[in-house]
């Protein structure tokens, strides 16, 4: 009887009655020719759901197993989009508003797929915003409990001085309780206002600004260049762009780490507060 995982041009021997065969997996998904990907694995740079793996004959299911190489997580589902786009002033953070103002679903018309948004800024804020039709992604990215860095910068009224940066990362209290910032450094002054970056994890609504106000600088202008991995680069205000490989695999890599624990479901990404 013919081995019906043997090669003889009739049968695909990466495809098997209980799974892929990891080598064939990690040669579709990209990440190197399935030759390169058994040496990978036999290297023991390769973990399925977390565990390492060395055995050539490994097969797997891309639609429920997690895998990772060298620690990246690899995406093996080519269905999910994930798009990064520079949100302009202006634009609020849902893919139809029922108000008419202008919103997201603008910025998705060159991809085929219903993508949502991951968080949200305010209308007054601009900068990086994630989309991705993504959910499981979405939901652990913009629960409240992940705390991902965000990066923002602000333009803001009046002179900040040393002693108002330490006071920034040291805390204040708000009506909500006590936050501090997790980074805070003074960029430039000039004219009665100020350039300061903050780095924080809080996801609480429009945390940055009532931070800002508490210090006594409102802010005038605010942007978020990064979250977590993803920064905004050279990417134009009303731009969006497909994550690249290594971007999607930081991305991946972030969200399956130590997920939040559980809690009361609070609606999509796009029922939640903006944070900005």
């Amino acid at each position: 009887m013919s081995d019906p995982t043997a090669d003889n041009g009739t049968t695909d021997p990466g495809v098997l009655h209980d799974g892929i065969r990891l080598q064939k997996v990690l040669s579709a998904a990209g990440v190197a020719s399935r030759r390169v990907s058994e040496d990978m694995i036999v290297e023991g740079r390769v973990r399925v759901n977390g565990i390492v793996v060395t055995e050539l004959g490994r097969r797997i299911d891309p639609e429920t197993d997690l895998v990772d190489v060298d620690g990246v997580a690899i995406q093996l589902d080519a269905t999910k989009r994930y798009v990064m786009l520079n949100k302009p002033t202006g634009v609020v953070s849902t893919m139809s508003d029922e108000r008419g103002r202008p919103d997201l679903q603008q910025y998705t018309t060159e991809w085929p797929e219903r993508l949502f948004n991951v968080g949200r800024l305010d209308a007054d804020t601009s900068g990086l915003l994630i989309l991705t039709n993504d959910g499981d992604l979405a939901h652990v990215l913009a629960h409240p409990s992940f705390g991902v860095d965000k990066l923002y910068i602000a333009k803001v009224t009046g002179r900040v001085t040393p002693q108002t940066i330490a006071r920034l990362t040291r805390g204040v209290e708000l009506e909500d309780g006590p936050i501090a910032a997790d980074k805070a450094r003074l960029l430039d002054e000039s004219d009665g206002s100020s350039i300061v970056e903050l780095t924080l994890h809080s996801g609480r609504n429009r945390i940055v600004r009532r931070l800002l106000a508490e210090v006594g600088h409102p802010v005038i202008e605010l942007v978020r260049r990064r979250f977590g991995p993803l920064t905004l680069g050279t990417l134009p205000v009303g731009r969006a762009r497909e994550l690249t490989k290594v971007e999607r695999g930081a991305l991946l890599t972030l969200s399956r780490r130590d997920s939040p624990e559980t809690g009361p479901d609070t609606g999509s990404p796009t029922e939640a507060s903006p944070t900005e």
